[in-house]
């Protein structure tokens, strides 16, 4: 059986045209973007200037509003970090979710060590935060709200453009973490909003080692205390010479997204729908995590009654799939998105998360069908208790 690819949600492989794009600027076009004195360095600006445009495009920004980083973590530290340290005299209380990623929610544990304030607001069933708990939760002291805009493991979409209505008439920065939604579902940072964004080139066809923070320029102008120095890079927000090939394919890759995104959006929820039903219609005890409708197009978590996630995919190899977030794979513990849900350990143990993609195809869902209706059914055969002969009845004398 070939290799079939679920895990988009943990990265996606380079699209050939985004490849294609970069290449040039590891070689013939090697400038250093930050040298002003030739054309080698003119070059090298021209092409992040670009990039910055396409990245901006695909979110509803301006492109002085787009900050290269290394990718949405780091994008996550300067925006958290960053209010934090720039609006010390304002406050310091910052209000998040308990579904958030581990990038958000440990720079917040960090902050917490030295002294900020740090309320974390549960879920529901779906796995949405409720606005009005947001509301509730912020106080005089309250500096910014961080709510993801896509989760990574289950795919509920929150309620953005409320929660940000909310943080606006309250006079509060709010950050999302958009590493999952960008180029998958619109994204309007002004009607949302939204004044500090995190987005990643590897998610949507592009490059690893290259994201993006967006930073409102008005109404508020953004103030962020720079969390790496030297040079003065990147308005003096994020020093370090720029990868241009990396920013070349990030925006060439962001380009792509936001031009097939309705199309691509419809084919994925086809797919995931289809693999859904295919599952469900042939194995009992399956429980979809998350929201029906509020959630990505591709992605797919389900809990398998009676077995461990683990167990699941040790007997599909051929199958890509993750049990959680791809960061904390390593880690033993049930995952702490599927655990705010409320659904207990052995649920969130027994879960699987399918994350489909643009090179996903009807026969490969068909596929992976089968070989998780295989595995669940082996493992469940293998769990129940032997069968025992009844002990014949001593003739009485």
């Amino acid at each position: 059986m070939p290799r079939i690819y679920l895990d988009h949600n943990a990265t996606t492989p380079v699209d050939p045209r985004v490849l294609e794009a970069m290449l040039p600027f590891f070689r013939e076009k090697f400038g250093n973007a930050a040298s002003k004195s030739h054309s080698f360095g003119w070059e090298a600006e021209d092409a992040v200037e670009a990039a910055r445009a396409q990245v901006a495009a695909l979110i509803g920004a301006e492109p002085k509003e787009v900050v290269f980083t290394s990718g949405a973590t780091e994008a996550d530290n300067l925006a958290i970090k960053g209010v934090c340290e720039a609006y010390a005299e304002n406050g310091n209380h910052v209000v998040t979710g308990a579904m958030e990623h581990n990038a958000v929610l440990d720079t917040c544990r960090a902050l917490g060590r030295r002294g900020v304030e740090v309320t974390v607001l549960p879920v529901g069933r779906d796995g949405i935060v409720d606005p009005d708990a947001v509301a509730r939760a912020i106080g005089p002291r309250t500096v910014l709200v961080s709510i993801m805009a896509a989760n990574n493991e289950i795919g509920t979409l929150q309620p953005v453009a409320e929660i940000g209505r909310i943080a606006k008439e309250r006079g509060v920065l709010f950050h999302s973490d958009a590493a999952q939604a960008a180029g998958k579902v619109p994204l309007d940072v002004g009607a949302a909003g939204v004044d500090l964004l995190s987005i990643s080139a590897h998610k949507i066809y592009g490059p690893k080692g290259v994201g993006a923070l967006y930073v409102r320029r008005r109404d508020p102008r953004v103030k962020l205390a720079a969390q790496v120095d030297g040079g003065g890079h990147e308005r003096g927000l994020r020093s370090g010479t720029l990868p241009v090939p990396l920013i070349v394919g990030f925006g060439k890759a962001c380009e792509f997204a936001g031009s097939e995104l309705r199309e691509e959006a419809a084919r994925l929820r086809r797919l995931r729908d289809r693999l859904h039903r295919g599952i469900v219609s042939r194995l009992d005890g399956v429980t979809l995590n998350g929201h029906v409708e509020k959630r990505l197009p591709g992605t797919l978590s389900l809990a398998f009654a009676g077995v461990e996630g683990e167990g699941v995919m040790m007997g599909m190899k051929d199958v890509a799939v993750s049990s959680g977030a791809a960061c904390t794979s390593a880690s033993i513990e049930p995952s702490h998105v599927l655990l705010a849900l409320g659904i207990g350990e052995d649920a969130a143990r027994s879960s699987l998360r399918f994350g489909l993609g643009r090179s996903t195809t009807e026969a490969e869902v068909d596929a992976a069908i089968e070989a998780v209706v295989a595995s669940v059914t082996r493992l469940r055969e293998a769990s129940k208790p032997p069968r025992t002969r009844p002990k014949p009845t001593e003739a009485v004398s």
